[in-house]
C-alpha cells in the first residue's frame, strides 16, 4: 500500500457511529466515507417494486445529486455494501478494487454489473448466525415429524381428524443435509443430538481431514454430489443448505423426488432456484414427500411464491427468517474489518467470490 496517502472507503449501506469508528480505527490512512442511504433513491429506480417494498424504508429517497454520488463512487477504493445495491457500482468506480457486501449470499449480486466483473467482491459468508438458520430446520422438520401442518387444517376446518397426523419420531430417523459447510455442520448437530443419523454432501469430495469434523458435528457420514444418490433411498429429512450455482439449479427435481424415500419432508434454507417448484407440488401430489419447509422460494426478492406452493397445505414457506433471531448479530462486520487488515497488508482476502464456481 505504499504511496497511498489515504485509502477511501465508501459506505453505501448504514453503519452505527461504532462501527465506523472501528472501520477508521483500523489504519490512519484509511478515510471512511458514509454515504448510507444516498443512493435508495436509485434502487427504488432500478429495483423491483417488491424488492424495494420490503428492503427500503418507506421515506428512503436517497441524498445528493447524480453527480455527488457519482464523485463518491468515483473517488473510492474500496465499497462496504449490502443489498440491495446500486447496480451499476463498476462502470461508476474506476478507482474500485474491492467490494465487501455484508450479506453472506453471494447469488445476491447476479443482478449488477459486478459479477464476473475484475472486481474482488467478497461476502460474509459463514459470518451469519448459523445456529438461528438451523434451529429453523429443526423448527421445520418438527413441524412435519409432530403433525402440526395438519392442526393448522383442523383449526381452518373447526374439527379435529386425530388420524390424519401421522407423527413420527425422530430417533434413528436420517437427516441428509446437502451443503455440509458452515450452516450444514449446526444443522447436523441439532439433528444428531436428537438422536437422528445424519449424513451430507459437499460440492466436492471431502478431505480425509475434515472427517473429525464432520464426526464432532454428528455426521456419520459426508460425501462428494455423487453420494446423493445412495443417500436418498433412506432419507427421512433432507435440509437443502448449499449455495446456489449453474451446478445447483433444479438440483431437486423430479429424478430426486423419485429416489427418495417416500414420505420425506424437504427443508429448504439455502436460494429457492435450487428446488424446481412445479416438481415439488407434483410430488406432493403423488405423495412422493409430505411435505416442504421453505424459508425461501424461486424469484423471492422479486416478488411473493406462487399460490399454488403458498397455499398448499402441506408447505410452510417463511420470506428468508430463518437467520433472524432475539439474539443480537453484526458478525458481518467482523469478516470486513479483518479483511481490511489483510488488504492493507497486501496479503489475499477471505470469502473471495469465485465467479466460476458462484460463490
Amino acid at each position: 500500500m505504499a504511496g497511498h496517502k489515504k485509502l477511501v472507503v465508501l459506505g453505501i449501506t448504514p453503519t452505527s457511529s461504532q462501527e465506523r469508528e472501528r472501520i477508521a480505527a483500523v489504519d490512519p490512512q484509511i478515510d471512511f466515507v458514509d454515504a448510507g442511504g444516498w443512493f435508495d433513491g436509485e434502487i427504488r429506480e432500478t429495483w423491483p417494486a417488491f424488492t424495494v417494498e420490503r428492503y427500503l424504508q418507506p421515506e428512503a429517497s436517497g441524498s445528493g445529486s447524480r453527480a455527488e454520488r457519482d464523485a463518491l463512487l468515483a473517488n473510492a477504493e474500496i465499497v462496504l455494501g449490502s443489498w440491495p445495491y446500486p447496480l451499476d457500482v463498476r462502470a461508476r468506480a474506476p478507482k474500485l478494487r474491492w467490494f465487501h457486501q455484508r450479506p453472506a449470499g453471494a447469488s445476491n449480486l447476479r443482478r449488477g454489473d459486478l459479477w464476473g466483473s475484475d472486481i474482488t467482491v467478497t461476502t460474509s459468508r459463514g459470518y451469519s448466525d448459523s445456529r438461528a438458520i438451523a434451529e429453523y430446520a429443526l423448527a421445520g422438520i418438527l413441524h412435519f415429524a409432530k403433525g402440526f401442518a395438519q392442526a393448522q387444517q383442523d383449526a381452518q376446518q373447526q374439527a379435529f381428524q386425530p388420524n390424519a397426523y401421522r407423527p413420527s419420531g425422530l430417533h434413528d430417523k436420517v437427516a441428509c443435509v446437502v451443503g455440509a459447510g458452515g450452516i450444514g455442520l449446526e444443522v447436523g448437530r441439532l439433528c444428531s443430538a436428537l438422536g437422528m443419523r445424519v449424513v451430507g454432501t459437499r460440492s466436492r469430495d471431502p478431505h480425509p481431514d475434515d472427517h473429525e469434523t464432520y464426526a464432532a458435528a454428528g455426521f456419520s457420514e459426508v460425501g462428494g454430489p455423487q453420494a446423493l444418490s445412495d443417500y436418498l433411498p433412506q432419507t427421512d429429512f433432507f435440509i437443502v443448505a448449499c449455495q446456489w450455482t449453474p451446478a445447483t439449479t433444479d438440483l431437486v427435481a423430479a429424478p430426486l423426488f423419485a429416489a427418495i424415500k417416500p414420505g420425506a419432508v424437504l427443508i429448504n434454507i439455502a436460494r429457492g432456484e435450487i428446488v424446481n417448484e412445479a416438481d415439488l407440488l407434483e410430488a406432493l401430489e403423488r405423495g412422493q414427500i409430505r411435505g416442504a419447509a421453505l424459508d425461501v422460494y424461486t424469484g423471492e426478492f422479486e416478488g411473493p411464491p406462487p399460490a399454488a406452493l403458498w397455499s398448499h397445505p402441506h408447505v410452510l414457506v417463511t420470506p428468508h427468517t430463518s437467520a433472524m433471531t432475539d439474539r443480537p448479530a453484526r458478525r458481518n462486520l467482523e469478516i470486513f474489518l479483518a479483511n481490511l487488515e489483510r488488504y492493507l497488508a497486501g496479503q489475499p482476502l477471505e470469502n473471495v467470490i469465485d465467479w466460476e464456481r458462484g460463490y
